[in-house]
């Protein structure tokens, strides 16, 4: 008894004297995942949190605070309780001219929503965005093209595109009946709506996005999403029939209308790709044993590109998808390019600006997901580390940030 009463007096003594709640992000964490679900909870409380960028992996500092302390030790995240002087100290440190190291303010928890259809049939063909959010336990709506056609985008900050085809050709892959019946949910939405077809309700789709990102939104489109996108931007107006193309109408693309891609090529609706853009082949789960790496940026000046590659790990497991990775020859002069299979012209993790608004595009469909189609739903309490999991979270912090990018 005498022990759990000095265990006691000795936690109370350093939490008497904390000022700080440190959450390391390198290799000392237990979960990385989690850490940036704490980090949400904190803004949620009203707390702000401080992103200590590449300073040991990305770390958060955050104010004491015993909710918060609660929670780091629920979640079963690493953490630290540091005094006053020893978190004027970090800052010090990272305030020092001659390092690569930043402070970023986050200040308020955005508003995310996850653009998917919203009926069972996607229980077996889960999302690695909604995956992560739900083990970090950061909350988030599903809203699809109706809700986005009321204009309900305006109730949000923060918008991923699920793994979704913005051609209306339903993914030119219908071999799972799931599949074949979520084909004939969006016909049916279509015509209720007023569509000729589901390709011109998709458009119109892809435009209010575009219209939300420009004005100051954030866009985040992993794997097919981000490809289709840029694809249905550019074919407006154009008169191009996906389903019935034959490889002959590219010039009647207006790349102009894009975010990162341009000079791209359709190709045949025969095809099990979409375009050029893909620059892996046509398997929608490929076996890959290759790497991708993350581009280092300066912390004081290149603030956003800083922030959305924070991790532990510079090399990341490539993985595949729909649309795998990004035929470096096609993106835009104005795109920043965050990760790509250096020498092999391929690029993986992608950002831009477009009016007051940002937008990151991340090839593949799951960071940590198996090859083929009967592939089973990742169980992320197996990989709490994963650094391809992570940059899709660094994204979903990014609307807290107060800090605007000071580009050089």
């Amino acid at each position: 008894m005498k022990c759990v009463w000095l265990i006691a007096f000795v936690f109370l003594a350093q939490s008497s004297v904390a000022n700080s709640i440190f959450i390391p992000m390198d290799e000392s964490q237990r979960d990385h995942l989690k850490a940036y679900g704490v980090a949400y909870y904190t803004l949620k409380e009203g707390q702000p949190v401080d992103w200590l960028l590449n300073y040991r992996g990305g770390s958060f500092l955050i104010p004491f605070h015993n909710r918060v302390l609660s929670e780091c030790k629920v979640r079963g995240i690493s953490f630290e309780l540091i005094s006053e002087a020893k978190t004027n100290s970090i800052l010090t440190e990272i305030a020092r001219p001659d390092v690569n190291l930043n402070v970023v303010r986050l200040e308020t928890a955005p508003r995310v929503a996850v653009y998917s259809p919203k009926n069972e049939l996607i229980e077996d063909d889960t999302d690695a965005v909604m995956l992560v959010l739900d083990y970090a336990e950061i909350p988030y709506t599903i809203i699809y093209d109706e809700e986005i056609l009321k204009d309900e985008l305006t109730k949000f900050d923060w918008l991923h595109l699920h793994h979704e085809d913005f051609t209306g050709q339903h993914g030119r892959f219908m071999r799972r009946e799931s599949a074949i019946i979520q084909a004939k949910i969006q016909e049916e939405t279509a015509l209720r709506l007023g569509y000729a077809s589901v390709t011109d309700m998709k458009l119109a789709v892809a435009k209010r996005i575009k219209g939300f990102t420009a004005g100051g939104g954030y866009l985040f489109a992993m794997c097919s999403g981000a490809e289709t996108f840029d694809i249905a931007l550019a074919a407006e107006g154009s008169g191009i029939s996906f389903k019935d193309f034959s490889g002959d109408e590219d010039a009647a693309l207006d790349y102009s209308k894009t975010l990162a891609f341009e000079n791209f090529s359709l190709e045949p609706a025969a095809s099990r790709k979409f375009s050029d853009i893909n620059a892996l082949g046509p398997d929608f789960f490929q076996s890959t044993a290759s790497y991708f790496q993350l581009f280092q940026f300066s912390a004081k000046w290149d603030i956003v590109p800083s922030l959305l590659t924070q991790n532990h790990e510079q090399v990341i497991k490539e993985f595949s998808g729909q649309t795998s990775s990004f035929n470096a020859a096609l993106i835009k002069p104005s795109t920043w390019v965050l990760g790509e299979n250096r020498g092999a012209g391929r690029a993986r993790y992608l950002y831009g600006e477009l009016g007051r608004g940002h937008w990151t595009y991340y090839s593949g469909h799951d960071p940590e997901g198996m090859p083929g189609w009967r592939r089973a739903n990742t169980d992320l309490s197996m990989h709490p580390h994963s650094p391809g999991y992570r940059l899709i979270l660094n994204n979903v912090l990014f609307p807290s940030a107060k800090k605007k990018k000071q580009k050089t």
